[in-house]
């Protein structure tokens, strides 16, 4: 059965949809050297920020964007906002004071949302280049568009989420517990406007 909604997971004291992508260099110094100490103060927070974390990132992401546009998508960001398909156990566990927000996929614009199977740093390829080692899939290397949601789902099956709580290598592991879903618009901040959620800095 193909989900009906997509889920975006954030820190309780953290506005849902903030993005690293966004800030500038001092301000995401900033952010990654808090995003650190949470981890190393507190053993339910296992979000892991490398030091070349965001080289990554960029790099999947123009990627990401890229291929998004030659499947004829229409971002209106330079990033999108991420989602998972469904929900994911393991994510909304990677850290203990997670919250959520979960939208209905009919709510977006077919032109302005795209998923890749799995989450995109695996998919779009540039891990082992950070000496991350992935084993390549068929599905990997693809930005799919929202119509094309039940046939790959149908092909490929739906991940099997993690219960497991393991979390202490996660990124040197098999990674293929989720559908990531990009949202390329705001529309995720018209709805929790819209849904009257409390947005905090």
């Amino acid at each position: 059965m193909v989900p009906k909604i997509a889920t975006h997971y954030h820190l309780k004291d953290k506005a849902p949809f903030l993005s690293l992508s966004d800030l500038t260099e001092d301000e995401l110094k900033s952010i990654i050297q808090e995003l650190d100490s949470r981890r190393t103060q507190n053993n339910q927070f296992n979000r892991v920020y490398g030091g070349r974390y965001m080289e990554l990132r960029v790099k999947t992401e123009q990627r990401l964007r890229e291929l998004f546009i030659l499947a004829g998508g229409k971002p209106k960001r330079k990033t999108p906002h991420y989602f998972v398909l469904g929900q994911s156990y393991w994510f909304k566990n990677l850290c203990s004071d997670s919250h959520e927000v979960s939208i209905p996929l009919s709510y977006f614009s077919a032109d302005t949302i795209s998923f890749t199977y799995p989450d995109s740093f695996v998919s779009m390829g540039f891990m082992p280049e950070f000496g991350l080692s992935v084993e390549k899939k068929d599905y990997h290397g693809n930005v799919f568009r929202l119509h094309e949601l039940s046939t790959v789902i149908d092909k490929y099956g739906l991940p099997e989420d993690d219960y497991s709580h393991s979390y202490g290598s996660y990124a040197n592991e098999e990674f293929e517990k989720f559908i990531e879903v990009q949202v390329w618009d705001e529309s995720p901040i018209q709805w929790i406007n819209e849904k009257g959620i409390t947005q905090k800095c």
